[in-house]
């Protein structure tokens, strides 16, 4: 994964509502969040199982943030 794929996957993160980021299940918020990355750069077949496997393991740090900013 590149530098520029890390950087729109932070920023679709800190631009959805933190109580969407809450209230999603873990699968729901990754595809959630692979939503938002199609709709700003193709992504391959490899590139997506790359994010969604980022995504998955970043779930826990991703809800931190987003209670944090509910506070």
């Amino acid at each position: 994964m590149n530098v520029s794929t890390l950087r729109l996957i932070w920023t679709a993160i800190e631009n959805t509502h933190s109580h969407i980021l809450l209230a999603l299940s873990e699968p729901e918020l990754v595809e959630h969040l692979l939503g938002e990355l199609r709709g700003k750069t193709a992504l391959g077949s490899e590139e997506i199982g790359v994010v969604s496997a980022y995504l998955h393991s970043r779930t826990s740090l991703i809800r931190d943030l987003a209670e944090t900013r509910q506070a």
